[in-house]
């Protein structure tokens, strides 16, 4: 008895006009996230892909409309841990996947969070789309602080990744939140226009408004009050930028701290400072949500909305009882 020959997974692409006149390993490299550039060179130079059905060599360049095939004997070297990570889906297509972030959770692996990152879960989920896993890999387009909830639109494949950040980068999306804050607030809606850089000293990560901050760049916040409570506000910012810590940072530097807020303080003072590069804070979430996200679909090009109200635990945030540094 003679067993049938292994099947291995055979992807085709249709070369995109960005891409015309690539080689065809760095071609395959765009769609083929999980693999390395060397290790889709050496599956060229072993006669696995194919341009038009005629056998390619790494030498090859491919162009727009052509039809590019590569059979896939070799898994992915590059993939990312694929997780079972519990998180919502607010909506899914063939290019984009836009999530409801719990807080707790970081957005990708960095630093000492080299697992159970939303990365990780998106893997786990693209996985079961497809026929050999790390044929798609999540892009992560923008983030949110880990103790942050809400909105976040990640993507599946290069193009989408490609024409959203170029979307970003031109501020072609709308962005607010929900934030409970400190004390009594004494104004319906303002404008904060206060630039933000690294707060000076060794190798902070914090962020700072004040005047002597390292690196600043301008940052606009708009808030507006949506509730007085007796010693809190819940109140909405609308972003106009997209600085690092922007809204905790502007809303402290006002004198109302976000509720839970480790580490910056009332009037620019911080409250206590990372022990290490990159250290997120701990298991307490601040009450700082993603409430609302736009943005034009990067392949429809047609313009999108979402909403979703704050979980439970984010109306229980404390006040924050910790002394400043």
């Amino acid at each position: 008895m003679t067993s049938s020959p292994r099947q291995f997974p055979e992807p085709e692409f249709l070369v995109e006009p960005y891409l015309s006149g690539t080689r065809v390993d760095s071609f395959l490299s765009r769609h083929l996230r999980n693999y390395s550039a060397w290790r889709l060179s050496r599956m060229v130079s072993e006669g696995l892909v194919k341009i038009e059905d005629q056998p390619a060599e790494c030498s090859n360049r491919v162009f727009r409309g052509q039809r590019v095939r590569i059979r896939l004997i070799e898994p992915p070297d590059q993939l990312l841990a694929a997780e079972p990570i519990s998180f919502r889906i607010v909506y899914e297509d063939p290019w984009i996947v836009v999530v409801d972030k719990p807080a707790g959770i970081i957005a990708h692996p960095v630093g000492d969070f080299l697992d159970g990152t939303l990365a990780n879960g998106l893997q786990y989920h693209l996985d079961r789309q497809t026929e050999l896993p790390g044929l798609l890999r999540p892009g992560i387009v923008h983030r949110l602080d880990r103790m942050t909830s809400g909105l976040l639109v990640t993507v599946k494949e290069h193009l989408s990744h490609r024409l959203l950040s170029l979307d970003f980068q031109q501020g072609k999306l709308s962005k607010s939140y929900l934030a409970l804050v400190e004390g009594q607030v004494n104004f319906e809606t303002r404008l904060i226009e206060l630039p933000i850089g690294r707060r000076p000293g060794g190798n902070s990560v914090l962020m700072s408004a004040a005047g002597d901050a390292l690196q600043r760049k301008p940052a606009r916040t708009r808030v507006t009050l949506v509730e007085q409570m007796a010693d809190r506000a819940l109140v909405e910012c609308s972003l106009f930028t997209g600085r690092n810590h922007q809204i905790r940072v502007h809303l402290a530097h006002l004198g109302h701290p976000v509720l839970g807020d480790e580490y910056y303080g009332p009037k620019g003072t911080i409250r206590k400072s990372p022990r290490f590069e990159g250290e997120e804070p701990g298991e307490t979430r601040h009450a700082l949500h993603a409430a609302k996200l736009g943005f034009l679909h990067p392949v429809l090009r047609e313009w999108m909305e979402f909403r979703c109200a704050p979980p439970e635990d984010f109306y229980s945030c404390p006040i924050s009882m910790t002394d400043p540094a």
